[in-house]
């Protein structure tokens, strides 16, 4: 009797979405942590005609996960459309992107840096590269991690010819609208031309007098939040559900990351750096520099379309005293005061928290 073979003999060890990506053939960064998206290597692309890599970070939990593309002076990707949502920033270079349904109804948009914009869900869709000396480098958050590993079907994925007409069906002012403010912060919109000078309001639930907007965009269960503090001051730690790419869009500084109970790990950011804090992991960010720091997060947690199941209350306050997500000031351990302390130091610089410690020696 011949013995049985065993379900890793059989099947392997790897999702639907890890063997993807090995056909892609791209370089693949993992870790925590990206030091600068725009030096990031970048190796030919034969699918999307252009040059990338991809940033498969573990903070992602295989949720969703992250790319940069970079077009070659005066040249444009591959038409594409997928049934995956990405959600896309412009890290350097100016050009447009045209979108098109298979009627041929199609409209172009400009972006430059700090453009934040997505193709509405299968909907096709052609990056262009408007310079004629220089690369572009676009930066895309995705959910083709889930889409391919529920699926498990690559044809089904990427042609595809269904229309979601609820999310698009060929608007003329799509991508051109002003956009919708509800309530104090929650910005709807479909592009957004400038995050690092988007106006922000205020954000006191986390802390240091910060300010931050919250984006609905293209009718995705995808959204993005910016959020800026003050010079010489850090936010409250808090936590929540995976997948949340943290991206340096001004300032210098640090972050803390750590689940539970365990040690404290130090990430070092500045304008271009990104990071993903792990599922769950408490994370608190300072600001080091002499200027406002500012961040664009690209994650799981819309409002208009939720995902419960990604514990993705990014916005919430609950203290972890009332059984929350976020640690208050005096409930710290005050040697994050103390660490903070000495790394303005180094800067000639000293902390300004003392308003938010009222009867606290500093």
């Amino acid at each position: 009797m011949t013995e049985p073979v065993s379900p890793t003999e059989a099947f392997g060890t790897l999702s639907t979405y890890q063997k993807f990506l090995q056909k892609e053939g791209l370089p693949i960064i993992r870790g925590f942590h990206i030091d600068d998206l725009k030096t990031v290597e970048v190796q030919p692309w034969a699918r999307k005609d252009a040059k990338g890599a991809y940033l498969n970070l573990e903070g992602t939990g295989d949720t969703n996960d992250a790319y940069i593309c970079e077009i070659a002076p005066g040249k444009a990707t591959a038409p594409q459309r997928h049934l995956y949502e990405e959600v896309i920033f412009v890290v350097s270079g100016r050009g447009a992107t045209s979108v098109w349904l298979d009627d041929n109804r199609k409209q172009t948009f400009e972006w430059g840096p700090g453009s934040l914009f997505s193709p509405p869900l299968n909907a096709w869709h052609q990056h262009f590269n408007g310079q004629g000396d220089q690369p572009a480098r676009l930066l895309g958050v995705t959910t083709v991690p889930l889409v391919l590993d529920l699926f498990h079907n690559e044809k089904f994925v990427f042609n595809n010819d269904f229309l979601f007409d609820d999310r698009f069906s060929g608007e003329a002012d799509y991508f051109g609208s002003q956009g919708k403010l509800y309530g104090v912060r929650l910005w709807e919109t479909n592009f957004v031309p400038d995050v690092r000078r988007f106006k922000l309001m205020d954000l006191a639930q986390r802390g240091a007098g910060g300010v931050g907007v919250v984006f609905e965009i293209s009718n995705n269960t995808l959204c993005a939040h910016i959020s800026e503090m003050p010079t010489r001051r850090y936010k409250k730690c808090h936590r929540h559900g995976p997948g949340a790419h943290v991206i340096i869009i001004g300032g210098e500084g640090y972050s803390f990351c750590y689940p539970a109970g365990g040690e404290r790990q130090r990430v070092y950011w500045h304008d271009g750096s990104m990071f993903v804090p792990p599922d769950m992991w408490y994370h608190q960010h300072f600001n080091t520099s002499a200027e406002p720091a500012r961040y664009l997060a690209i994650r799981w947690g819309g409002q208009k379309f939720r995902m419960p199941c990604m514990k993705t209350d990014v916005e919430g306050a609950l203290s972890i005293v009332q059984r929350g997500n976020q640690i208050e000031y005096e409930d710290e351990d005050p040697i994050v005061y103390e660490i903070f302390k000495a790394a303005l130091a180094k800067n000639g610089l000293e902390p300004d928290m003392a308003a938010f410690f009222p009867g606290r020696e500093l």
